[in-house]
């Protein structure tokens, strides 16, 4: 195994975990609706725990855990940010905003899990495979929600 590659690879997801706190965090501030930063604040808090995971794993292999986000993610919270306030602080429009981002995460965890195993450890995998379990259920959460707040 490559160990250099291997540390790009999970850097690649510590870096969507930046994303993700980021985004929770600029959703967050988008609201005065306490429901809602409680979620964001849970998100996140998922994403910090995949990031300290991901980031102990970097260390242990020798390399430095990225702490930037993506250039994607900066202009899509800069997105948010404009839209938010044309649309004014809109429940819907939010949630919708934050599905389209935790769609992207569920993406580059697939994107490792189906084409960087072999980059992987056994234990690695099975890391990753969790943080795609906590990652899928906060997206199914969020479209549960958005679906009753549509219905």
């Amino acid at each position: 195994m490559e160990i250099d590659k291997t540390i790009d690879v999970l850097n690649k997801l510590v870096e969507i975990n930046n994303d993700r706190i980021e985004g929770y965090l600029t959703a967050s501030r988008e609201t005065d609706e306490q429901d809602l930063k409680s979620l964001f604040q849970q998100f996140a808090q998922i994403s910090e725990k995949c990031k300290q995971e991901l980031s102990s794993e970097i260390f242990r292999l020798g390399g430095t855990a990225t702490d930037g986000t993506k250039i994607s993610g900066k202009f899509y919270r800069t997105w948010m940010d404009i839209k938010s306030s044309v649309t004014g602080h809109d429940r819907i429009a939010l949630l919708n905003s934050c599905e389209y981002g935790e769609e992207h995460a569920i993406e580059t965890y697939e994107k490792v899990l189906n084409d960087d195993l072999d980059y992987l450890s056994i234990e690695q995998q099975s890391m990753v495979s969790s943080q795609y379990a906590l990652i899928e259920a906060d997206h199914n959460r969020l479209k549960s929600i958005l679906e009753a707040q549509e219905a």
